[in-house]
């Protein structure tokens, strides 16, 4: 196996948040760690397509690319 490096990051949960962490994890059979890493990997891949919708827009937009809709008319 593989030597990864890893860093560690240490948050603070609120009681509910704190549940529906272990609720997940007995349900999915991951630990907390897991279910934290996918959670977080997620959002930032959110955030960054979220980010780079927002920079392409204005090119989009003077193209007559409005809505979704619009983008998936094209390319259908």
């Amino acid at each position: 196996m593989l030597y990864m490096k890893t860093a560690i990051l240490t948050i603070r949960l609120d009681k509910e948040l704190d549940e529906l962490l272990s609720k997940a994890s007995r349900r999915t059979g991951k630990n907390r760690s897991e279910i934290a890493r996918e959670a977080l990997r997620r959002q930032i891949r959110l955030e960054t397509f979220e980010d780079l919708r927002r920079r392409i827009m204005p090119f989009a937009e003077a193209r007559g690319y409005l809505t979704d809709e619009d983008i998936f008319a094209k390319i259908s």
